[in-house]
């Protein structure tokens, strides 16, 4: 029997739309990155959500109204794990930043069905990012919303000829290095890494000093005493 009070509240919303994660192996990993990247980036703010890849559902009592963003923060609003992410239940907060991994399969969607609703949302700022760099040019895209019309962001080519693109929303700017989507932060122009590429670049930088303290014992210089 449906509530009287909550009319909706026997609707069943699917955690999942039965599609698959990404198309192929040019897509997965650049979700996951982007996901892991923005979670690190934001650990220390509790009000910043960052998500990938789940439901979001934007009409209650609707489970078709709904899209999965491959990558999406939402400002102001706290950290925890959801199966899906319902607006309704979330202050109507939509997402400020959207990432789509393009593909073949996806490409018409992301520029069309996908950039129409996430302008309908009020999503600041869209991006998108074509590994296989076969669907977009330049591979990696931002737009701003401006009274409700999506407008390209100016990317700039870095001397080492990089694309760069700032994301007011993160705080970070998007990099397209040899073409791989990489984030950096603007306020120690570093790259931010993975965990998995923090610890390869911890190992690194631990095996360079221990054969910088061998070399300096082998000259007979206590490498504690420098």
């Amino acid at each position: 029997m449906t509530s009287a009070t909550h009319p909706n509240a026997d609707i069943d919303y699917p955690e999942s739309d039965g599609k698959p994660m990404a198309e192929s192996d040019y897509q997965r990993p650049y979700i996951a990155y982007g996901t892991e990247i923005l979670n690190i980036f934001f650990a220390d703010q509790p009000q910043v959500y960052v998500s990938g890849n789940i439901l979001i559902y934007y009409e209650e009592g609707n489970p078709k109204a709904c899209v999965s963003p491959d990558v999406f923060v939402v400002l102001n609003r706290p950290k925890g794990k959801r199966t899906s992410y319902k607006v309704w239940q979330e202050n109507n907060q939509y997402p400020n930043f959207v990432l789509e991994i393009t593909s073949k399969s996806t490409v018409s969607e992301d520029q069309g069905t996908k950039r129409g609703l996430y302008a309908f949302w009020g999503v600041s700022e869209y991006f998108q990012y074509d590994p296989s760099a076969d669907y977009l040019e330049p591979p990696l895209q931002g737009y701003q919303l401006i009274d409700g019309n999506y407008f390209l962001l100016p990317a700039t080519t870095l001397p080492n000829g990089d694309l760069s693109i700032t994301s007011a929303v993160l705080g970070l700017e998007l990099h397209l290095e040899q073409g791989e989507l990489r984030f950096y932060n603007p306020a120690t122009a570093e790259k931010l890494l993975s965990h998995a590429e923090a610890e390869a670049a911890r190992k690194t930088a631990q095996d360079k000093a221990e054969r910088l303290a061998t070399r300096l014992r082998e000259l007979g210089i206590d490498p504690d005493s420098i």
